[in-house]
């Protein structure tokens, strides 16, 4: 009996050890394959990292590495060039290998008592092996400054890691709200943690065209400035001949090429796009000949007054125009000259001509444009459309590049060539890859970040809502649809209320992984109870770089109705497993003294509000929530309405 309980013990101890180690490793994107070992490897003041490569990209790998490492635990941890490896105890080795289950992007991470190897077939695979090592270790790696006493261990472990697309893009709207040249290399920095590789940039729109084109000057002299304002964007008052036009600013060709160079050392691509023919009106201000409506040269830039009329759907009925006008052959000039150069400072094969959203009213009254139906044979404006995209098409074939739409390009007619960016759903995505066109999934019910991501009572109001469990759900590859027609996926935000890179990273983070996941892991790994675990790992993380991300997965999600006795009747969930629900209706602040939510909640007659707050165990998680009684009677009479 003793003996058994001895090995009862011994077997107790290890499977709790075990599962500890499993627990530590949080690794987002989840990899591939991972098997867990006993032990654990500790870098310290001898630690040094290897590289069995004369390969630049892969020694620059091993000085990013180096960067990551120095500032938190205050060890040199210095680069050696090795023809082969010693034996330097806690040592980190990065190699090159012919692996050809890798691919570009794949690697090998074996962690042991004494040594951490990297091994991947391109310098690529070593940078995204380096991520998941980092992720092994623990958060304090992400201060800036020295961590005292943190034992800087981890966890044995054999991961294989490959992605499962090849575009893993993020796109970053700067014309809306000007981001700086240092914003976009921290936005790049944040996102290549969880192996994105394409930045899309969405250089113009009605608000501002952010990118220097040498010989037309009034685009950024004019088109990057306007009036700001604070507020709701779309409602604001039109800005005053008096209010002064300094808000906005330009990306000057050397900021691009340095933007550029910067994202090509971390292996991320960049993708411009210049959205025409509508969400032109800064190109329109900046030079009204491209127009085909008289009086254009009266229009200014947008500051987010009302320009649309969306009470029709879409598209849009403009109140002003502001498209460029397929009828002008000044417009091809136009946009000849502008591809030539963006051809030139964007090696990346792609470029994104936008074609959205594009109102066309006041073409329906042009002249030019009802010749121009006249003399190709055009019906409709969809068509009319469908023209400007083929000859847009061939410009940008003329520069070398291939030619890419949001899915509106395919009304009318879809240019032979195009790739589709599929935003309104994935059904434009589908069609494109059913007519043999390749195909990335963007869609606003997965991916779109600019939406709210809790209660519009916490959040910042915008029209929809897009909750982390949703965005997890992205599934870039439909049933039915030949795989090699959809080149990936990308979550989009949009920064109509978006001003600062503070704000950006909590629009994007932690939806963001939840799109990274979907677009590197094995469908078949994605658990949703298994991704907020290793969630709540990464906000540590993101707490000790100082990086800010919504905690919105926390905060219940609220259901209004009124009973037989015309009360108002409040039933609460949560997003994750395990959190107490605490409120008050009393007008106090709730915490877990608090009355635990269980049933639906019916308010007092005589209530002025209800306030939760949710909990783990004796740790607050989400955020005080108060909702006023005249908010529960809005909910309730919109339900009703719906």
């Amino acid at each position: 009996m003793k003996r058994l309980t001895i090995a009862v013990f011994f077997i107790t101890t290890f499977f709790n050890g075990y599962c500890q180690a499993q627990r530590s490793v949080s690794i987002v994107p989840i990899p591939v394959s991972m098997e867990m070992a006993k032990g654990n490897f500790t870098l310290n003041s001898s630690s040094v990292i290897e590289v069995s490569s004369a390969n630049a990209d892969a020694k620059r790998v091993a000085g990013f590495l180096n960067k990551r490492l120095s500032p938190a635990t205050g060890y040199a941890v210095p680069v050696r060039n090795v023809s082969s490896f010693s034996n330097a105890p806690n040592s980190i080795r990065l190699s090159l290998s012919n692996d050809k289950t890798l691919g570009d992007e794949g690697y090998k991470l074996n962690v042991s008592a004494k040594l951490v190897t990297i091994i991947a077939n391109k310098p690529a695979g070593l940078f995204y092996g380096m991520q998941s090592f980092l992720q092994l270790l623990p958060s304090e790696i992400e201060t800036k400054t020295v961590a005292k006493n943190i034992s800087w261990n981890a966890p044995a472990v054999s991961i294989t890691d490959y992605p499962r697309f090849g575009w893993r893009g993020l796109m970053f709207d700067v014309a809306r709200h000007f981001f700086g040249k240092k914003d976009i290399e921290e936005y790049i920095d944040q996102m290549v943690r969880y192996k994105f590789n394409l930045l899309h940039m969405h250089l113009t729109d009605d608000e501002g065209w952010r990118i220097e084109i040498k010989g037309l000057p009034k685009l950024t002299e004019v088109g990057a400035w306007n009036v700001k304002k604070i507020g709701y964007f779309g409602s604001f008052t039109p800005p005053t001949p008096d209010e002064p036009r300094n808000f906005g600013g330009f990306y000057t060709q050397q900021d691009i090429k340095d933007i550029v160079q910067y994202a090509k050392e971390r292996f991320v691509d960049i993708l411009p796009e210049i959205d025409v023919p509508g969400h032109s009106l800064a190109a329109v201000v900046s030079y009204p000949e491209l127009s085909c409506t008289p009086g254009a040269d009266k229009y200014k830039v947008r500051s987010g007054e009302e320009i649309m009329d969306w009470s029709h759907g879409a598209p849009p009925i403009a109140l002003i125009d502001n498209t460029l006008c397929p009828a002008n052959e000044k417009v091809y000039e136009f946009l000849d000259k502008v591809l030539t150069q963006v051809a030139q400072l964007f090696p990346f094969e792609y470029i994104h001509m936008g074609g959205d959203e594009c109102p066309k009213n006041f073409w329906e009254k042009s002249d030019a444009i009802k010749s121009l139906m006249q003399k190709e044979g055009l019906k409709t404006m969809e068509e009319v459309q469908s023209y400007f995209e083929k000859r847009l098409e061939k410009i940008v074939e003329s520069k070398g590049k291939k030619f890419m739409g949001w899915d509106e390009i395919l009304e009318g007619g879809l240019a032979p060539n195009a790739v589709v960016m599929s935003w309104r759903g994935m059904d434009g995505g589908i069609k494109a890859a059913k007519m043999g066109h390749d195909v990335v999934m963007s869609p606003t019910t997965f991916a779109y970040l600019d939406y709210m991501q809790g209660d519009p009572i916490v959040e910042p109001r915008i029209y929809e809502t897009l909750r982390l469990n949703k965005a997890y759900q992205f599934e870039p590859l439909p049933e039915g649809v030949d795989a090699k027609h959809i080149k990936g996926g990308q979550a989009n935000l949009w920064s109509e209320q978006v001003y600062t890179l503070r704000h950006a990273e909590y629009m994007t983070w932690p939806r963001g992984m939840a799109i990274s996941e979907s677009l590197w892991s094995p469908k078949e790994k994605k658990n949703w109870n298994d991704f907020t675990n290793r969630i709540e790992k990464q906000f540590e993380r993101f707490d000790a770089a100082e990086i800010k991300y919504s905690p919105s997965m926390y905060d219940p999600i609220f259901a209004v109705s009124k009973n037989a006795d015309s009360l108002y009747q409040v039933k609460l969930s949560t997003e994750v497993n395990g959190l107490d629900i605490y409120y008050t209706v009393d007008n106090t602040f709730p915490d877990r003294f608090s009355p635990k939510y269980t049933d639906p909640i019916t308010m007092p007659k005589d209530a002025a509000m209800l306030r939760v707050v949710t909990y783990k165990g004796k740790e607050q998680k989400g955020r005080l929530i108060t909702i006023p009684i005249s908010e529960l009677k809005s909910r309730t009479e919109m339900r009703n309405n719906d």
